[in-house]
């Protein structure tokens, strides 16, 4: 799914903090947190991936590095990141606390398509 409020964040981001002019060390961090796996990943060009998972629901999100000179772990630890992992975490629930007007968990779908009872004509094609 593609996140056009992180794309123009990240782009006003990168005027910013021009973190172009740095090759960072790949780094990943996981945790549980909420009863879901949270897992942020620092990519070599500086965009920050945070995934949270939670009863088989993912969302995913992006961010630029904020301070460069600091490293991955301090930021997650000091919670520059918190505003982006709260909004995760906020959509993921909202996933699971819905529910769809066409689908519901008492009637079982099936598996394939159902079968006609009358055989198929050969000669017919």
């Amino acid at each position: 799914m593609f996140d056009i409020k992180s794309f123009f964040k990240r782009e006003v981001e990168k005027e910013l903090i021009n973190v172009d002019d740095y090759i960072f060390m790949p780094e990943r961090v996981e945790m549980e947190l909420e009863g879901g796996l949270l897992n942020c990943v620092l990519n070599s060009d500086g965009r920050v991936d945070i995934f949270y998972s939670k009863q088989s629901v993912t969302e995913v999100s992006s961010a630029s590095r904020k301070h460069p000179f600091t490293a991955f772990e301090t930021e997650l630890y000091h919670g520059v990141y918190d505003d982006v992992i709260n909004d995760l975490i906020k959509e993921v629930d909202k996933i699971i606390d819905g529910s769809s007007k066409y689908f519901s968990r008492s009637k079982i779908l099936p598996f394939t398509a159902a079968l006609s009872q009358s055989p198929v004509d050969k000669n017919k094609f």
